[in-house]
């Protein structure tokens, strides 16, 4: 009798040992995984931030090397911003259905293809098509990317991976600007899409080989193709309108027109998604106070924040007479501090809230702002610097906490196309923040100049009174922009708490 038992505990405690060894193992893969989730995808939203911004400064030279008029220049970047926002919440749809993984495999295809295609152009027209299929890749990476994390990362570490997620593609959209200036002072514009290549296809191959799903997917559900023609057709109208009123391309009846279709397009698409059995944008989202607020704050946000470096560029080469290359060495005192406080930021949101972090950001985002219309031709470059510093450091205190917050806020079966509304959001803010800086800075500058700064080979040929003009349109956009965002402390803070049935 006593054998058998001792037999038993034996097979007993080899049974415990082997369960405890599988359930350590089991948990040092996911310890690996998590980090591979987020270096995979650190990759991807820091190629899309780049290309967000790396024609900007060199649109003079390639619109001079293709022979483009200022419009179809000024389509080099917008066909990319609105490649990223159109297909935004089919993409997340599509990723709920399908899988994250796949979706966001074929983004980095897209993207590749886009960008070799891109750099072997010869019309002005195929750029502008071209930079529309790169903008599509670079959407399904950037929606993508934070539902993979937040399936993947520890609930009590998702804050510090979406946050060095996010401050891959803040760094990548500012350092557009410093390499896109490096890259033109050695080499051909085609070279500011080269490097896209080799990093793409290693991309593409890593993303296949080393993700794997592990969300639950509503496999066999339809897509909702009607939601997506009129939710499309609203927002491209509704960037249609922005650029033609901003940059004067299309007579005013035109705008208006736009600006119609868009409202009865939207009008339309909730009609309809509120009563669809499989809607592309599920309503009850915004039911999540955390959700609604965070969104509305990084809309607000992004509006305030998106066209700032391109003003600071200028300001840099118009103003001070300063070469492109120069003008993006000076702002990267703008990634300094984001890329600090960033992810300090996301993980301390992990343990004290995301209220301390957002609302200061936002304080620091507008005090900046405010300080940076105080600048003109003769303001020291240290003071400046300080401005910038204290920029960043907002971006970077309200960024990631913001994104933990509106992500970890929703159910998990609809985190995919939770983060495609984020990204939506986030891209009509930018876009809005470059038309309305254009249109706040004709107010006072002559458009004869706007238009020159867009189609001029030769920027610091600008004569001296123009220059000083142009500094004064730049004092009063960021007056504007530091209001929008002071704006966005008010849907920040009254988000509410986080209902604890959201993440079961």
């Amino acid at each position: 009798m006593d054998t058998r038992l001792n037999h038993i505990h034996i097979y007993v405690n080899q049974k415990n040992l082997g369960t405890s060894w599988r359930g350590r193992n089991r948990g040092g893969l996911q310890l690996q995984y998590k980090w591979l989730v987020l270096t995979v995808t650190t990759v991807g939203v820091l190629m899309s931030g780049l290309d967000s911004r790396i024609m900007i400064v060199g649109i003079p030279q390639i619109a001079a090397a293709l022979k483009a008029d200022a419009e179809q220049a000024i389509w080099f970047t917008q066909a990319y911003l609105l490649g990223t926002t159109v297909a935004l919440l089919l993409i997340g749809r599509v990723s709920d259905v399908f899988g994250r993984v796949k979706v966001y495999t074929c983004g980095f295809t897209i993207f590749t293809i886009g960008s070799a295609l891109t750099s072997l152009a010869q019309v002005p027209m195929q750029v502008v098509l071209f930079r529309g299929l790169q903008g599509l890749g670079a959407a399904i990476l950037f929606t993508n990317s934070a539902a993979v994390i937040t399936d993947a990362a520890p609930h009590g570490e998702l804050g510090l991976f979406l946050g060095v997620n996010q401050i891959a593609f803040r760094f990548g959209a500012i350092s557009g600007l410093t390499i896109s200036g490096l890259i033109l002072s050695l080499l051909d514009w085609r070279a500011l899409f080269y490097i896209n290549i080799p990093i793409g296809v290693f991309g593409t191959a890593w993303a296949h080989l080393r993700l794997k799903e592990i969300a639950t997917l509503e496999k066999g559900a339809p897509i909702d193709w009607i939601g997506f023609i009129t939710f499309t057709t609203c927002l491209t109208s509704f960037i249609l309108s922005l650029t033609y009123a901003a940059y004067g391309i299309a007579e005013q009846t035109t705008v208006d027109l736009l600006l119609a279709a868009s409202v009865i397009s939207l009008t339309a698409f909730i009609l309809y998604e509120r009563r669809a059995k499989h809607p592309l944008l599920d309503f009850r989202l915004l039911s999540i106070r955390e959700f609604t607020g965070g969104v509305v704050a990084q809309l607000l946000n992004s509006i305030a924040m998106g066209a700032v470096l391109l003003l600071i560029s200028l300001y840099f080469q118009l103003v001070l007479d300063l070469s492109p290359f120069d003008a993006g060495i000076r702002i990267i005192p703008i990634d300094v501090t984001f890329l600090i406080l960033g992810p300090i930021s996301g993980r301390l949101s992990d343990k004290f809230g995301h209220l301390p972090f957002t609302t200061s950001g936002l304080a620091l985002t507008s005090l900046s702002l405010y300080l940076l219309s105080t600048v003109d031709a003769f303001t020291p470059y240290l003071d400046l610097t300080a401005y910038m510093l204290l920029f960043g450091a907002g971006l970077g205190m309200f960024s990631s906490p913001n994104m933990s917050s509106i992500m970890g806020s929703v159910p998990p079966h609809r985190r995919g196309i939770a983060s495609a509304c984020r990204a939506t959001f986030f891209n009509i803010g930018f876009t809005v923040s470059l038309n309305l800086a254009i249109v706040v800075m004709t107010l006072t500058v002559p458009y004869r100049i706007v238009t020159l700064l867009i189609s001029s080979t030769n920027l610091v040929s600008i004569p001296e009174a123009d220059r000083i003009l142009f500094a004064c349109g730049l004092r009063s956009t960021y007056l504007w922009l530091a209001v929008l965002n002071t704006i966005a402390i008010v849907p920040s803070i009254f988000r509410g708490r986080r209902r604890e049935d959201t993440n079961s």
